[in-house]
Parts: C-alpha cells; structure tokens; sequence
C-alpha cells in the first residue's frame, strides 16, 4: 500500500528533462494553491541537478529503485519517466521499480522504441528528430517535453478542480502581481467592482474561490 498522500503523479529524470521536471514542478503551488508534495520528482544528481549537468548519476541505475520504494509508491501512484534519448539507466530502473511496486507509469522519450517507452505502461514519443546541434537535448526536445509536461499537469489541476473556466483561481497571492491576479479572477466571474473585489479579498483572506462565493451569497 502506498504511504504517498493522494497527489499528482512521481517524475523520475536525469539531465535536462530531470530539470525540467523540478522547473515545473517547482511553479505549482503558488500557481494553482496545491501542496508542495502534491507533485514530487526523483531526478538524477538529486532534486536541482546543479546548475550544471552531471552526466555520470544517470547511469546509476542501483540508485532509483531505493529512491522510489523511499516514497511509498503503490498501486494508487503513478510514475512518469522522462529521458530524451530513451535509454537513461536511472530512469529506466525507476520506472522498472515503480512498475512492479503496482504503480501505473507512463514514459516520456524523444527516440523511438526506447526502453524508457517499451517499459512503460503508455510511452508518449515526442518525436523531434535529430538536433540542429549533434546531441543537445535541450533544444528541440526539452521544448517538447516541457510543453507535453505543461499539459500533463494543467490537465490534472483542471480536472481537480483547480481552475474555473480559464482562470486560476486558487492562486496563491503571495505578492502583488499575483494579488492583482485574484482581483481580475474575482471581477470576471462575479459583477464586483475593483475595490468590492479587493474587500472580499481581504476579507476571505486573498482566497479567490471564497471570496467568489461569498459575492455571490450576498447577491
């Protein structure tokens, strides 16, 4: 049995797809207001990578299975692996050890018929072919997989409940910009002026989705 809160799926990376993992990862709780171990990754060199890569961690394929039996993985979990070329030990591992821990796990590559895609449940080829610059992933296939990465977690908070029509409203208003966010949320779901909005806002707290309701109430 998994030991994991129910959340959003585990990434496993190494190298750039890893960073774009913890990147995006890293933009979801003020974005959309959910846990910050709602989203968790597993990312070769550990949980940043550095600021530069360090290429010999990924073919450590001894050091994910231990990584993902730490988390509680279980049959409730799913797993996304993500390695450009396909065929990163680490990953690979990873998603052999959330498999047979009964997770369900989806593989991320840019090369066809790669372990990181054969070994998965559902393997999503993002097929960009080969780099203007001989070998640098970080060009036409971390566009890839950021974009696929953006539309895998948007999805899931969409359908969670996260977001109302097309706006963010569980946006977490930590400074101005994100305050002035919840402002135009709140006036373009209910007939509040600016500062109605504003006084709601304060009143509830800065948390956009009360405050819709509470307009509403008084309506």
């Amino acid at each position: 049995m998994s030991t994991r809160a129910a959340a959003g799926p585990l990434f496993l990376g190494s190298g750039t797809s890893g960073r774009l993992a913890v990147m995006g990862v890293a933009e979801l709780p003020l974005t959309f207001g959910v846990p910050a171990d709602r989203f968790a990754t597993l990312v070769a060199a550990g949980p940043t990578a550095g600021r530069a890569a360090i290429t010999v961690s990924e073919d450590d394929s001894g050091a994910a299975p231990s990584a993902v039996a730490a988390t509680g993985i279980g049959r409730s979990d799913a797993v996304i692996g993500l390695a450009a070329s396909g065929t990163a030990p680490f990953v690979v591992a990873g998603m052999q050890a959330a498999s047979q821990a009964g997770a369900w796990t989806c593989g991320m590559a840019n090369n066809p018929a790669t372990p990181v895609l054969t070994s998965a449940d559902l393997g999503i080829l993002l097929d960009t072919g080969p780099e203007i610059l001989t070998g640098s992933t970080r060009l036409k296939a971390a566009t890839a997989q950021k974009l696929a990465l953006n539309r895998i977690t948007t999805a899931a908070l969409v359908r969670s409940g996260a977001v109302q029509s097309n706006l963010m409203v569980n946006v977490v208003a930590a400074n101005e910009t994100l305050r002035s966010r919840c402002v135009r949320a709140v006036r373009e779901v209910t007939a509040a002026n600016q500062e109605e909005a504003i006084a709601v806002l304060e009143a509830t707290g800065w948390r956009t989705v009360a405050a819709i309701k509470e307009i509403g109430a008084a309506c």
